[in-house]
């Protein structure tokens, strides 16, 4: 188990037992994909992939963390953080960048020494690195013992990552790491955040399909698609494209480009299918969840345009199986996952057979998780 590499992993590093062990969850986004930045809704879900903190209290101004993934070991001043600074490259950015973002808000910290360690994919799509910096959120409140606001937190790790890693991320990874609730999903509004845990159908597993293939979230292709979309709310004289319901676009969507015309299908389609999907899952309607899925990978294939030959295989090969419901990329596209709603009963086939389509058609080993709904990020 993770948990029990990560105290084992104190005891080499520090001699003794921890004083506490946090973790936080990464998340796998259900529906509702490119929809955050546009004020909209998404409906991720907490899995039972984290990372754990197991730490104790030194008190005074260092903090002293190893990373037993990256096999490093470093070190900062919470002075040092009290200013918003360049964020040089690497993982201690995630832990120094919540540290500033937490002192900034007013939280007092202490000095804590500890080790780090996950089982979250990097690069998958499964935001390991909000799952970073929940854990260390909890793991500085658990030091300073000051009371846990979920959705306060959340907005801080958001905050450190905009700002001080810059990548200039939504919120939703932060709010599931955060608030996660076992059984269920979140259906999150991006602009009140607000949120209403959903349950999953019974029967039904999630699962998530690594293709193995990888590409970076800071990039032109996905400040391009952020510009695309502020181009179309303009036109419709909006604030964001959640503002826009599918029947005035389908009114007025003729006078747009044909890009941007593509890029606001897809968010209005989006959203509209994300709140169609919680219904679904209130109802207990595996299939018709399902095929909200499938609906959603064609758009964000051929309207928004960010899938990629290895995603569009992944899911066509799950979709092919018999135990499938639907299945979909999930994440900022281009490489990554796919999320695909099997029948539980036929998990261990699904997966078996699913890998092996996907390995004779592409050439590509897969990594699949068959995942479980878990609590947001927590002091175990």
């Amino acid at each position: 188990m993770t948990l029990d590499r990560t105290i084992s992993a104190f005891a080499d590093c520090y001699e003794g037992s921890p004083e506490w062990v946090v973790r936080a969850p990464g998340r796998v986004n259900l529906i509702g994909e490119h929809t955050d930045y546009n004020d909209g809704f998404v409906m991720p879900m907490a899995i039972d992939r984290a990372v754990y903190i197991a730490g104790r209290n030194i008190g005074g101004d260092q903090v002293r963390i190893h990373s037993v993934d990256f096999a490093e070991e470093s070190s900062f001043s919470l002075s040092d953080v009290t200013e918003l600074t360049p964020a040089g490259d690497g993982w201690l950015e995630y832990v120094k960048g919540t540290a500033w973002a937490l002192a900034d808000s007013g939280r007092s910290l202490a000095g804590w020494e500890g080790v780090l360690l996950g089982d979250v994919p990097v690069g998958a799509g499964l935001s390991s690195s909000a799952a970073v910096e929940l854990a260390v959120a909890r793991a500085f409140q658990r030091g300073a013992d000051w009371s846990w606001d979920a959705a306060a937190m959340a907005l801080l790790g958001q905050r450190a990552e905009n700002r001080w890693v810059g990548v200039n991320c939504g919120i939703m990874d932060q709010m599931i790491s955060a608030c996660g609730k076992d059984g269920h999903a979140l259906l999150l509004d991006c602009r009140s955040l607000e949120g209403q845990h959903v349950p999953l159908p019974n029967g039904v597993a999630v699962v998530v399909l690594d293709t193995g293939t990888r590409r970076g979230l800071v990039d032109s292709a996905y400040n391009e698609r952020r510009a695309q979309c502020e181009a179309a709310a303009r036109f419709f004289s909006v604030g964001a494209l959640r503002d826009v319901d599918e029947e005035t676009f389908a009114d007025r969507m003729h006078a747009l480009d044909e890009t941007p015309r593509r890029r606001a299908r897809h968010v209005i389609s989006e959203n509209a299918r994300t709140e169609r999907a919680a219904e679904a899952m209130r109802q207990g309607d595996a299939q018709g969840l399902g095929l909200l899925l499938n609906e959603s990978h064609v758009s964000l294939r051929d309207d928004f345009s960010v899938s990629s030959e290895a995603l569009d295989a992944m899911v066509e090969c799950a979709q092919d199986h018999v135990s499938c419901y639907g299945a979909r990329m999930t994440g900022a596209g281009f490489g990554g996952c796919a999320v695909a709603l099997v029948d539980v009963e036929q998990t261990a086939l699904f997966v078996e057979e699913t890998a092996q389509a996907y390995r004779t058609r592409t050439g590509h080993d897969p990594s699949v998780y068959v995942c479980r709904a878990m609590e947001g990020a927590e002091v175990l």
